[in-house]
């Protein structure tokens, strides 16, 4: 292998929340250009998270970054232990004595979501509202707090916040309910400040976000497999727009191997947006832009495959 396949070979990464979906995707392909990936979550082989979901392991996740070429290290933490994430980063700094590349991805709140759908503030159940907050804005405070310190000590440092939508969509609009869209908007503030604070030490900060996204949670919630996913098309028309996690994933992979990445900082970027920028495609070669379509079918009536 090159340098020109394997550009971040001998980086090391911090991927939080790589138990499925996004950060899973964001790990394998972190790897598949050759770096060291920490992939932390809470659901093990022997023990689940509030998610419930047995069938995906961040010990499986470190697999598939060895597996693409990297080096997949599983760590479980809950982020909203400050301790256990202060043992997390010591524990890279006494194997790799650095950090290159910090994503703040954790959320495993979408089982809350679906009861608070088109509910007011006051008639949600006001622990799942706080937890929401908890699982995807304390979360990354303390992650950022505990795991920049290592990031700055090399000039050149990362990091990508995870959300759900573009700064210019969910800054005009309410997303689902009160505390989601709190959460959803948090990261997206907290790129903008960390870019202003790394920018004396050489740091990079970015939000990304992905579109439609195809997760394992997703997927079995449709009754599809990411094989068959276009038969839940059948009945959701719109979900032919819907992406891979391996979307999102090539897009942080291409950002960190970016010589010139810090011309992005304090931004909010989409996987789309990115993907025209560095040339590279979904897993199955298209290009989908889920928030294009999105703002172009609140008032009109687009066609899936231009946006595709």
């Amino acid at each position: 292998m090159t340098t020109e396949t394997t550009p971040l070979r001998g980086r090391v990464c911090l991927v939080a929340g790589a138990t499925r979906g996004a950060g899973r995707a964001i790990a394998v392909q972190l790897g598949t250009a050759g770096a060291t990936v920490y992939v932390t979550g809470r659901t093990t082989r022997e023990k689940l998270s509030e998610v419930g979901r047995a069938t995906e392991t961040i010990e499986e996740t470190a697999e598939l970054v060895t597996a693409a070429g990297g080096e997949g290290i599983a760590v479980p933490t809950d982020h909203l232990d400050p301790d256990r994430v202060r043992a997390l980063v010591d524990r890279i700094d006494r194997e790799r004595g650095r950090l290159d590349v910090l994503v703040n991805d954790v959320w495993g709140g979408e089982h809350l979501l679906g009861p608070s759908f088109g509910k007011k503030t006051w008639e949600l159940d006001l622990a799942d509202g706080l937890r929401m907050l908890e699982l995807g804005v304390r979360t990354h405070a303390i992650t950022s707090h505990l795991a920049v310190p290592l990031l700055i000590r090399n000039p050149g440092g990362l990091v990508v916040e995870v959300t759900d939508g573009t700064a210019a969509y969910n800054g005009t609009r309410f997303r689902e309910n009160l505390y989601y869209d709190l959460a959803k908007n948090a990261p997206i503030r907290m790129a903008f400040g960390l870019a202003r604070e790394l920018e004396e030490y050489g740091g990079t900060a970015v939000v990304v976000t992905p579109g439609w996204l195809r997760s394992e949670q997703m997927l079995a919630g449709f009754g599809v497999t990411e094989e068959n996913w276009r038969d839940a098309t059948e009945k959701i028309p719109d979900f032919g727009v819907s992406e891979s996690p391996v979307y999102v994933g090539r897009a942080v992979a291409a950002l960190a191997a970016d010589p010139d990445r810090h011309r992005w900082t304090g931004q909010s970027l989409s996987s789309a947006q990115l993907a025209g920028e560095y040339g590279f495609t979904d897993a199955d070669g298209s290009r989908p832009d889920a928030w294009g379509f999105i703002v172009a079918n609140e008032t009109g009536n687009p066609d899936v495959a231009d946006y595709r």
